[in-house]
């Protein structure tokens, strides 16, 4: 392959699954939240399934676990970008970074809600 052609099919799949691990690395690696919301999940998931009275109540359970990392993902993105553009304070800065920050508040409210709901 020439350094003009770009990989397709596997090899595409392939970089694409390399460069997802990578960034899941690198921010269990750099980010103190998601570490933490990652082995709430290796506890919760289990216990979501185990909860779960039928199917629909286990994926109910499970998935807003992983809207939460999902969430918090995006959100350290966005405060990395951010911080990439500038280091110096600025009101949109700012707006983004709270946004972002409440966005994974509001992931979080959704999780205990349905966790309430199916478990109440």
């Amino acid at each position: 392959m020439n350094n003009n052609t770009k990989p397709t099919g596997i090899k595409k799949l392939w970089s694409a699954s390399i460069y997802s691990a990578q960034g899941l690395k690198a921010c269990y690696k750099s980010e103190y939240a998601f570490r933490l919301e990652v082995w709430l999940a290796f506890v919760l998931v289990p216990l979501g399934y185990w909860l779960g009275e039928s199917d629909i109540e286990r994926v109910l359970l499970i998935a807003p676990i992983f809207l939460v990392l999902i969430v918090e993902m995006l959100n350290s993105a966005i405060e990395a970008l951010v911080d990439r553009v500038s280091l110096e304070q600025h009101e949109l800065s700012g707006f983004a970074k709270d946004v972002a920050s409440a966005a994974v508040l509001l992931s979080l409210v959704i999780f205990l809600f349905v966790w309430a709901i199916i478990l109440l």
